[in-house]
């Protein structure tokens, strides 16, 4: 990270630092806060590509992870865990293919606070701990799927500065 245990996070420290930016992005589209949310449609529409009718009062799933993921939304393959795609091909992704706090008007009022807030921990957290992975048996993957995105297994080493 470049700053030694003892100098403060001024916020113009904070907002040089461009790819923690980008690892807060890529884990938020990796693994969102929320699994979607629901929206109940105030006219009829039709869906451009099926043609399927949609009526006023309707309730449309959106899931996040899923337009995470979508291929069409992100040049560099959706699947990677790839932090500098918003430095670079995806930076400028459809507006609509991270949305890890809802978009429109209903989206989470607190996502500034809760980004500044990821931001400051993980900087405090690079400042004063080194962290190892837990292996492969532990690191197996996938998640619990409950109103939040949870884990089935994480495990790390941890040592303190």
């Amino acid at each position: 990270m470049g700053y030694s245990n003892r100098q403060d996070l001024s916020l113009d420290r904070l907002d040089s630092l461009v790819y923690l930016d980008c690892v807060i992005n890529e884990v938020l589209r990796f693994s969102p806060p929320s699994i979607g949310t629901l929206r109940t449609l105030t006219i009829d529409d039709r869906l451009p590509q099926s043609g399927t009718q949609l009526f006023k009062g309707d309730q449309v799933d959106i899931p996040f992870h899923t337009l995470a993921r979508d291929t069409r939304l992100w040049s560099i393959d959706p699947e990677l865990f790839y932090p500098e795609r918003f430095m670079g091909e995806d930076k400028n992704h459809h507006p609509y293919a991270l949305i890890p706090f809802g978009g429109g008007h209903r989206q989470c009022i607190g996502q500034d606070l809760a980004r500044f807030e990821l931001k400051v921990i993980a900087a405090r957290l690079m400042q004063h701990v080194t962290f190892g992975d837990g292996g492969p048996e532990v690191n197996a993957g996938g998640h619990l799927t409950r109103l939040t995105l949870m884990p089935k297994h994480v495990g790390v080493t941890i040592e303190f500065a």
